[in-house]
């Protein structure tokens, strides 16, 4: 399997498919999941002729279980190890959730002063911050993350359950269609990983404040969230990320949940398209 072995000796994972000279899309996943998130995305773009890219993040999917690292800034140099390494240029770099907060720091940070980034798209992104502070008192409260640490740390298998089977996809809704394949798969994704990855990264998603990251991006960028967000509230995140942005085009999608992009991929893959061929 293709591996990318960090400076600190962590092996990501990543999958490469298509021409290797078109245009690439780059997916990063959210927690607790891995690229095979982006079935649906990847399958589409690659029939629409990109070379799409997808790596699970350290502690998730099939890279290395590593001890250290579970904080932003490794997340978005291990991203740099990956483009790198296949000498991604002009890239198109998708980010849903918590890989929303991996795309904004690895375009702030590397892909933009290395001029690899053409354009981004954050989809139910967690910046510029989720925690609930002093200077950002509308945010969620320390504790409603603490509680997550707890479940993780009793029972991971039955808190990723509750999680896919409940808000995550809004299958907790009056009427909701549930899939349970659907739940099936999540729960898949997230037990491939490593606990403490998943343990430390509640923090990493919860308390990084990427507001900088947001304002230091110059490149178009597309912002994409339901107003049924039970995970990341949009206003505290899409809204806020338009408004920091240098050049943000904003859709809000009218009943949407977190998990969107599996459970409404059929409309949201043509606007991203859309998007990229502006």
């Amino acid at each position: 399997m293709p591996f990318v072995t960090t400076d600190d000796g962590t092996e990501i994972y990543y999958k490469d498919w298509g021409p290797r000279d078109a245009q690439p899309i780059v997916f990063h996943h959210g927690w607790p999941l891995s690229s095979d998130d982006w079935d649906a995305q990847m399958l589409y773009f690659l029939g629409k002729g990109f070379r799409v890219v997808a790596s699970d993040r350290r502690g998730h999917g099939r890279s290395s279980q590593t001890a250290v690292g579970h904080d932003m800034d490794h997340y978005a140099s291990d991203v740099s190890a990956v483009v790198e390494h296949l000498d991604l240029r002009n890239a198109i770099h998708v980010g849903h959730s918590t890989g929303g907060g991996q795309v904004a720091r690895y375009v702030a940070k590397y892909g933009q002063p290395q001029g690899r980034v053409a354009k981004a798209v954050l989809v139910a992104a967690v910046p510029p911050l989720m925690l609930k502070t002093e200077n950002n008192p509308e945010g969620t409260p320390l504790e409603v993350f603490d509680g997550f640490r707890a479940a993780l740390a009793a029972n991971r298998a039955d808190f990723f359950q509750a999680v896919a089977s409940g808000p995550f996809y809004g299958f907790n809704r009056p009427g909701a269609n549930v899939s349970e394949p659907t739940v099936a798969n999540w729960w898949r994704q997230g037990m491939m990983g490593s606990a403490l990855a998943h343990y430390e990264g509640i923090k990493a998603f919860s308390e990084t404040d990427q507001t900088e990251d947001l304002k230091a991006i110059t490149v178009p960028v597309l912002v994409l969230q339901g107003d049924d967000d039970q995970i990341v509230p949009y206003k505290d995140a899409a809204l806020k990320q338009a408004e920091l942005l240098a050049d943000a085009t904003l859709k809000i999608y009218e009943g949407y949940p977190h998990g969107m992009l599996t459970t409404h991929a059929e409309v949201l893959n043509p606007d991203i398209l859309a998007f990229i061929q502006q």
